[in-house]
């Protein structure tokens, strides 16, 4: 009902109670002698502005609950993008530290693998982890991929090393 954004409330209530009041004057003025003939055309004029008077009242308070409705859908919104925000920050904060410490744990990595490019570190090792270090080193020098292949990968891991995303 397009007519209440343009249209005062107080214009619905006059209109209701402009009918009530013709209709009510048809009634008691249909006694008085001179004014007898003009009660019937104020009786109808004044049922029909009653009726449509009714009905927009009633259009009236329809429009009213849906814009309390309306308002408080807004507020549950603004709220839910307040908390949307709130969720946000938090995430990439999680983000943020998981991130790092991938990094750290490819930065160990990349330090364990590095430190069996020769024997010099079976010197500061022994007993049984001294075993396995130098299977480890058995199987760097004796691997079936090119040095060279290996030497161009882990440049290319290490090229992209400071930048975020």
């Amino acid at each position: 009902m397009w007519i209440f954004t343009i249209m005062p409330d107080w214009v619905v209530h006059a209109l209701t109670a402009l009918g009530f009041l013709a209709l009510v004057a048809g009634f008691v003025l249909g006694m008085v002698p001179f004014i007898k003939k003009y009660s019937i055309p104020l009786k109808i004029f004044g049922l029909l502005i009653f009726v449509f008077g009714c009905y927009l009242e009633g259009g009236l308070a329809n429009e009213t609950i849906w814009q309390a409705r309306v308002k408080e859908v807004e507020a549950q919104v603004a709220n839910m993008k307040a908390e949307s925000a709130n969720l946000n920050t938090q995430l990439q904060e999680a983000l943020g530290q998981k991130k790092e410490v991938i990094r750290e744990k490819g930065d160990t990595i990349v330090k364990y693998v590095d430190r069996f490019k020769d024997r010099e570190v079976l010197k500061e090792v022994q007993g049984p982890e001294r075993v396995r270090i130098e299977k480890v080193i058995e199987y760097i020098e004796h691997c079936p991929v090119p040095k060279e292949l290996l030497e161009v990968h882990n440049k290319a891991a290490t090229m992209n090393k400071g930048e975020k995303k």
